[in-house]
């Protein structure tokens, strides 16, 4: 019997398209202690101006969000740089990955904001 390996989503796998020449991408900073993969919907903490994964209960801007992680990112105490696909792009809605817990409601209001962006969800 052989065994099942499931992947996770690659690096930019989520995309269906993008703007030339990279003006979706924008490279950020992001908060200490994180692992994230690729595909996950991005918010910023306004106090700071650091990236982290959207949090819809936050009440720190982390509610809004901002845009999709590109490659997967691990940060350490001191933080770290990565990029986001930030505006004008085409994305794969079963391959994003969102909070634990979200709500319908949420996600609706979460994919309004990227929609203002230019970053339109797609099925595949």
């Amino acid at each position: 019997m052989m065994s099942v390996k499931t992947e996770s989503v690659y690096t930019g796998e989520f995309l269906v398209s993008e703007g030339n020449n990279s003006i979706s991408r924008e490279q950020v900073a992001f908060a200490a202690n994180l692992t994230m993969k690729p595909g996950t919907v991005i918010a910023m903490v306004s106090a700071t101006g650091l990236f982290q994964p959207l949090d819809p209960s936050a009440d720190d801007s982390t509610q809004n969000a901002l845009g999709v992680l590109y490659a997967g990112k691990v940060t350490d105490a001191s933080g770290g740089d990565g990029v986001i696909i930030a505006r004008l792009a085409e994305v794969v809605d079963s391959l994003l990955i969102w909070p634990a817990g979200i709500t319908d409601e949420q996600k609706a209001a979460a994919v309004n904001q990227l929609a203002a962006l230019d970053i339109i969800l797609r099925s595949e």
